[in-house]
């Protein structure tokens, strides 16, 4: 089958490394897996950061434009899609383009981690509110890859939307990089060096480190970003024990997960955290802000510990904790490494997205 996909936050091949765009490749891994033909629909970025209705607009006008363009190609030449799938619409990045072809050429929309909040509403951010509502209201199905997306979306989706549930998921086999001993627990920390939620997660890592008193420890940090220079001057009083790695590909990031002991990530308003799958897939125990859809990850006093949101204190409390038992920290790590590829393998959601989207087509 023919799908389009397109992503309005970030398309699959941006530049910048997230779990955003890592989330978007696994999506057309697990359709091309099932032999399905997957094309890239637009690299048209939808985000409005700062809430600017005029950027806004204009932005609303070049995707009615680019879905015109789209429409007068498929039809020219015959390769119209039988199905839309748009990746992450919410208030700063809603879809311009599916609603409008999907309509036009009568096939199926998809929406995957959707989201909606209501207290955009009327704001600075209405005009995308109310884009996400209409595409909503057409979508054929909704996937959800967090849980908590569900109640909120509820009261959108036609009564004969299909709704699935499908756990974050990657390829466990990717993540087999030999593991090394050594006598000092290694911390690893990944996460883009932003202001806002991700700066605020650093300052929480940084408190709890401060917590621990005469433990030893050395902490990898791997992500960069504007706000580097501000997130380093929070590690400057722990030395050379802190290090930061920069921006990592993913093979770099696969033999860093293979450095490290513990994976230690405050995850202050993650929607899920594709690190920390990738962490228990590669055996780490793991320390993590209970927020969003982490829990749904990280199994609490069996694969990890989930700690109170902005809590430096428990977290510190957790991470003392498994500094102080190497045997708890693989009993844990192994747990990890077995729950990710019971239930969050990308055989498995391929499977189920192939049920989807033949059943749409169907």
């Amino acid at each position: 089958m023919r799908i389009a996909f397109y992503a309005p936050l970030k398309h699959p091949d941006h530049p910048t490394p997230s779990g955003d765009r890592r989330v978007a490749r696994l999506l057309i891994d697990a359709f091309r897996r099932s032999g399905h033909e997957v094309e890239i629909a637009s690299r048209l970025r939808s985000f409005d950061r700062k809430g600017d209705a005029a950027r806004q607009a204009r932005i609303a006008r070049i995707g009615a434009r680019m879905a015109d363009r789209l429409l007068r190609r498929y039809r020219t030449h015959g390769t119209a899609p039988a199905l839309w799938l748009t990746y992450h619409l919410y208030y700063k990045a809603p879809d311009h383009l599916g609603p409008r072809i999907a309509r036009a050429l009568s096939i199926p929309y998809v929406a995957v981690e959707a989201s909606i909040a209501n207290k955009r509403a009327n704001g600075p951010w209405d005009s995308g509110h109310r884009a996400c509502v209409e595409a909503l209201r057409q979508a054929d199905a909704v996937v959800t890859l967090n849980t908590r997306d569900d109640v909120a979306l509820t009261t959108y989706l036609r009564a004969d939307c299909r709704r699935v549930a499908l756990a974050p998921f990657l390829d466990p086999r990717v993540y087999r990089a030999a593991r090394s001993a050594v006598p000092i627990p290694r911390l690893l920390a990944v996460g883009m060096l932003r202001h806002g939620d991700k700066q605020r997660s650093y300052e929480i890592l940084a408190a709890a480190l401060a917590k621990l008193g005469a433990r030893d420890w050395r902490l990898a940090i791997a992500g960069n970003g504007e706000a580097r220079g501000d997130i380093e001057k929070l590690f400057a009083p722990f030395g050379d024990r802190v290090t930061f790695l920069g921006m990592r590909d993913e093979a770099a990031l696969v033999q860093d997960y293979a450095n490290a002991d513990i994976f230690v990530w405050p995850a202050i308003n993650e929607a899920f955290c594709m690190a920390l799958l990738e962490a228990q897939a590669s055996g780490l125990p793991a320390i993590a802000g209970n927020f969003g859809g982490v829990g749904s990850i990280l199994r609490d006093g069996k694969t990890g510990y989930l700690t109170a949101p902005d809590d430096a204190a428990d977290f510190a409390a957790k991470l003392a904790a498994l500094l102080d038992d190497p045997d708890l920290r693989q009993t844990m790590g192994d747990a990890a490494r077995a729950k990710v590829r019971r239930e969050h393998g990308l055989d498995g959601a391929a499977a189920t997205l192939d049920e989807l989207v033949r059943g749409l087509a169907a």
